[in-house]
């Protein structure tokens, strides 16, 4: 049989056979076991030609499924002309290797090409592949991919350096008796330092930019699930016009613009990528500098799309991750959580509409939405406001009246209420935010007199 067609991640244009293997702890919705797989496949390009689920108590070491229903789903790619065979599960190489053999094997004579067998995860940076836009965006999804490929280099590709960016020098980078693997191991791990040395400047220099921001303003940052309208929310608050679409992970970039709540207080509210059940951990490793927003926020609006009929299941799937990257405290550890608002969205619909009254008592703090029409957003706005207020800290200070650039720093940081001329000092009384007061508190050129009331001591 000529070679598999493992030659790329893609699966764009392709028809695809989906499978689903049901264990005591699997996270996948009983009502719809292989929904989301599907929409994964759609979103990637694949054609669903048809499904098959397995339930077990364990794996198969080997092949993750029994022999028989690898057979099995030989017999029904055959059938369906399929390409590529796609698990709802993680596979080892190895499994992935042994299936690929038995079904290219069973159907090698009625046809002359393989089918591919790839995983949830390699689907899954398939889609975020073209789905990066920027240049962080693309430096993290290729590290993903990279740190993936590495232990499966024995079944993907024969030269890597059509992935790892130009073939190896030639003439003298060539050990004796050096096997082509190992060149396609060397410049693997080549390019995954390369890679993460990159991608650390970036989260450093993110980092900073994050940190400089809390410091000056109070931030707000909106997760979801994908596809619950996160985007179509951020446009509608902010008119932004960020990228909004009907699909899965139609934008992996983080966007932060001013949001202007009621009484003209103003906040820096950002867009995060969409969170997925068993989101693939070397992707949520690369994309850490792009959830560096939710990581510092200082309140988390949790977008859900109530019509959706595994909601419930969605809401957890984001906590959980919230969680691995450190952006929220599970209940159990008996640490406070930061400020988190659970928006119904998508009441427009009718689903939306009944759904959401069954979601409200059990959430009785949640506020139902339509990120489209902007119906219950002044709700938002008001409930957004109102934990800004609890946040803000009131004080009195004084600088030089001469000193226009500590003055301007002033405005730009707190929202000034009074100003008052003393001699050659300009009083004024405003409200900051608690990181922002730090900053102001470590300017030596600015005196603070008093803090909620209380009488400053310098």
């Amino acid at each position: 049989m000529s070679e598999l067609k493992r030659t790329k991640l893609s699966v764009r244009q392709e028809q695809a056979v989906l499978v689903g293997v049901i264990l005591p702890d699997s996270t996948a919705d009983p009502r719809d076991p292989l929904g989301e797989l599907a929409s994964l496949a759609k979103t990637a390009g694949a054609r669903v030609v048809a499904q098959i689920l397995q339930r077990r108590h364990k794996v198969d070491a080997g092949m993750y499924i029994g022999t028989g229903k690898a057979i099995e789903i030989a017999e029904l790619a055959s059938a369906k002309q399929a390409d590529v065979v796609i698990f709802d599960n993680d596979l080892s190489p190895a499994q992935i290797g042994s299936l690929e053999k038995l079904i290219n094997e069973h159907v090698g004579s009625k046809r002359g090409e393989g089918i591919k067998v790839i995983d949830r995860s390699e689907l899954i940076l398939d889609i975020f592949a073209t789905r990066a836009q920027t240049h962080e965006a693309r430096l993290q999804v290729e590290l993903a991919q990279m740190q993936y490929t590495y232990p499966r280099l024995t079944r993907m590709w024969g030269h890597l350096e059509r992935i790892a960016g130009g073939a190896p020098a030639g003439i003298g980078t060539r050990g004796p008796g050096e096997q082509q693997l190992e060149i396609d191991r060397r410049i693997v791990r080549k390019r995954i330092s390369d890679l993460k040395s990159e991608i650390e400047k970036i989260q450093q220099r993110k980092g900073r930019q994050v940190e400089r921001r809390n410091r000056e303003h109070f931030t707000v940052c909106i997760v979801g699930y994908t596809n619950a309208g996160k985007s179509t929310l951020f446009n509608t608050l902010t008119a932004a016009g960020t990228y909004a679409d009907d699909k899965l992970f139609a934008t992996l970039d983080t966007k932060t613009r001013a949001w202007t709540l009621d009484g003209g207080r103003q906040v820096m509210l950002s867009d995060t990528v969409g969170f997925v059940r068993d989101l693939p951990h070397n992707l949520v490793a690369s994309f850490k500098a792009t959830l560096e927003e939710a990581v510092h926020a200082d309140l988390l609006l949790h977008v859900i799309d109530v019509s959706h009929p595994h909601a419930q299941q969605h809401l957890q799937s984001v906590h959980q991750v919230l969680e691995e990257i450190g952006a929220r405290t599970s209940p159990d550890s008996g640490k406070p959580s930061k400020p988190e608002i659970l928006l119904l969205n998508k009441i427009d619909t009718e689903e939306g509409e009944q759904s959401a009254a069954i979601w409200r008592p059990l959430h009785p703090s949640a506020i139902a939405i339509s990120a489209r029409s902007g119906r219950g957003l002044a709700e938002l706005l008001s409930a957004v406001d109102e934990i800004v207020q609890q946040q803000q800290v009131q004080l009195t200070l004084e600088v030089d009246l001469t000193d226009g650039r500590t003055i301007s720093l002033i405005e730009s940081r707190a929202q000034v209420h009074t100003r008052q001329v003393l001699d050659d000092k300009l009083r004024m009384t405003a409200t900051i935010n608690p990181n922002g007061l730090s900053s102001l508190q470590r300017n030596d050129q600015i005196h603070i007199v008093q803090i909620n009331n209380a009488t400053a001591v310098d």
